[in-house]
């Protein structure tokens, strides 16, 4: 099973700020999460998976100005 993250774990693990992931949910964006009443968790297969499905570059003149390739 996999593990239950708080919203600032999961940020330090990503290594974004606490607020980012905050905006990505609410813009619909970023890792799955689940809810439990008011309490958001993120579970840790989730974000490995979500960090699998992200494009990978070797240089930053292959993105172009959105982010993408």
């Amino acid at each position: 099973m996999s593990q239950l993250l708080t919203t600032e774990e999961a940020a330090e693990r990503l290594g974004f700020k606490h607020a980012t992931l905050q905006q990505w949910r609410w813009a619909g964006r970023g890792p799955s999460f689940v809810k439990f009443g008011h309490y958001v968790r993120y579970r840790s297969d989730d974000l490995d998976e979500w960090v699998k499905g992200r494009p990978s570059f070797q240089s930053t003149s292959e993105v172009s100005a959105n982010g993408k390739a």
